[in-house]
């Protein structure tokens, strides 16, 4: 009988004996493959900036203004919102890689459509379809990811996520630059159509290779496979080790809880929920897809008034992204998360403050060849922006949460980050035409705000297990005694370990 529910036995083949080590090139070629949903997440982000502002998909579409426009961009992160709220679902019950397959069937539906638009209504229906698949997706692959990386490395893992997710924004701005010379007015749908073939091979991928996390077969009390998993990971010494600590954390959280979601929402949950929809909403409204669905605009505004030479410095914010994007597969775990989130803060800031500059005297000096300088402060935010909130956040708001909390904790952070990420493609446009360069204050303020979330209401969890989160947020001691659990530390430990054996 079919189901989409993953059900299929892991075990050792009968050809493998002794004892294996740990497998990093496994966890890493894992990582990359699950990571083509980080690429279409990526490229949609980079396509669609430099086709709205081409005067053939305007003269095509005839957008009536600004605010049309904004829509066009912007509903697809209503559509990538309920993908992402889906997530809570669709993780829990069908496993976090079949929810993959699942988001990249539905991609490649809207991906057809909006490429064979002919109309606002039609594309704008594709791009809300294909936001669902990306929504799924740019929540569901670090979630996935973060279940099978080790600890000291769980920066380094959902950093290559984010390489390949900038690399994805890359190919974006550069085939938009090559296809923008074809002479046909049709020349956009060429980019649109070309993400459908990564789809469609992640689909098929993460339905019969990419094995269940472990962390959800534990869930699903399927030991067995869930060790055969570690083990192919991390050795089979250390699946031993982990399983012991996932299985009691399981054991432990289905005693004294359903996790539902209203208890995402009441105490003692309700501190990382809000820990983790902060740093997702931050990571937007300090201005990061403002400048990348606008880049051609915000040049524009700059006094650059040639297309072809906006859309090649467009291009250029393409490289910087993707060069930026190695760095912390390096470096992100040598440094505490909230050392990276502020070092990134303070350069995104100075950055905002070199574009609201640059736009200003080009107000006043439409001609000035110094105008072009301003090409120099987008990149300089992505610099600050790629070394710390693109991995810094991802990470953060995936770990942080207890193992039968985690699908649902990731959905609701994924989807402040694509509600902000709406409001701020939606909005920026008509702020940017009534008040210009005083859009770039706002950021600024923004990271300054966000600089002192960070400091005093985050927690620093670097090199900590998953299993290990509950405990440094207290939460495994609160619901021990919301449950009416009247023990210690001690005893909360042993408990754990009398589940786990039955007694």
């Amino acid at each position: 009988m079919f189901t989409i529910k993953q059900t299929r036995p892991v075990r050792r083949t009968t050809a493998e004996t002794g004892t294996r080590p740990a497998n990093l090139r496994y966890v890493y070629l894992l990582t990359a493959f699950v990571s083509i949903g980080a690429l279409l997440f990526g490229y949609d982000q980079g396509v669609m900036g430099v086709i709205v502002a081409d005067a053939r998909w305007i003269s095509r579409f005839r957008p009536a203004n600004s605010w049309v426009t904004g829509a066009v961009v912007s509903l697809y992160d209503i559509g990538c919102l309920f993908g992402a709220l889906s997530i809570g679902f669709l993780a829990d019950h069908c496993g976090r890689e079949r929810t993959l397959s699942i988001a990249c069937a539905i991609f490649t539906v809207g991906a057809v459509l909006q490429s064979a638009s002919y109309n606002i209504v039609s594309i704008t229906l594709g791009r809300v379809i294909l936001g669902y698949g990306v929504g799924c997706c740019a929540g569901g692959v670090p979630l996935y990811v973060s279940e099978i990386a080790p600890a000291k490395l769980r920066g380094r893992i959902i950093g290559i996520e984010q390489m390949i997710l900038c690399f994805g924004e890359l190919v974006a701005f550069w085939m938009n630059y090559g296809f923008n010379f074809l002479e046909t007015p049709e020349w956009w749908r060429i980019p649109l159509a070309i993400q459908i073939a990564p789809a469609i091979v992640l689909a098929v991928g993460c339905w019969f290779w990419v094995p269940p996390s472990p962390r959800w077969l534990v869930q699903q009390d399927r030991h067995q496979c869930a060790r055969e998993v570690l083990a192919r990971l991390h050795g089979d010494e250390e699946a031993d080790i982990q399983m012991a600590e996932i299985a009691k954390e399981v054991a432990f959280e289905k005693a004294v809880t359903t996790a539902t979601w209203g208890e995402m929402f009441k105490s003692p949950i309700l501190r990382v929920t809000m820990l983790a929809m902060g740093v997702q909403s931050f990571q937007q409204i300090t201005g990061t897809n403002s400048i990348l669905y606008y880049t051609p605009s915000l040049f524009e505004r700059g006094g650059i008034t040639n297309p072809r030479t906006a859309n090649l410095a467009t291009g250029g914010v393409g490289i910087v992204l993707f060069v930026f994007a190695w760095v912390p597969i390096f470096v992100f775990d040598r440094l505490g998360r909230k050392t990276w989130l502020q070092i990134g803060l303070v350069g995104m800031c100075c950055a905002m403050i070199g574009i609201t500059v640059l736009q200003w005297h080009a107000e006043r000096n439409p001609n000035d060849n110094g105008n072009y300088a301003i090409v120099a402060f987008p990149y300089l935010f992505y610099v600050f922006f790629n070394i710390s909130w693109g991995v810094g956040s991802w990470t953060y708001a995936t770990e942080i949460f207890p193992a039968m909390y985690r699908a649902k904790g990731n959905a609701l952070s994924t989807a402040s980050l694509w509600l902000s990420c709406y409001v701020v493609a939606q909005a920026s446009p008509p702020i940017a035409t009534a008040i210009g360069w005083g859009l770039y204050i706002i950021y600024s303020c923004i990271c300054v705000i966000a600089f002192i979330f960070v400091r005093y209401a985050m927690v620093e969890t670097k090199g900590k297990t998953l299993e290990e989160m509950s405990a440094l947020f207290g939460i495994e001691s609160a619901l021990a005694r919301n449950s009416g659990l009247d023990v210690d530390a001690k005893s909360t430990v042993e408990y754990i370990e009398e589940t786990v054996r039955g007694e």
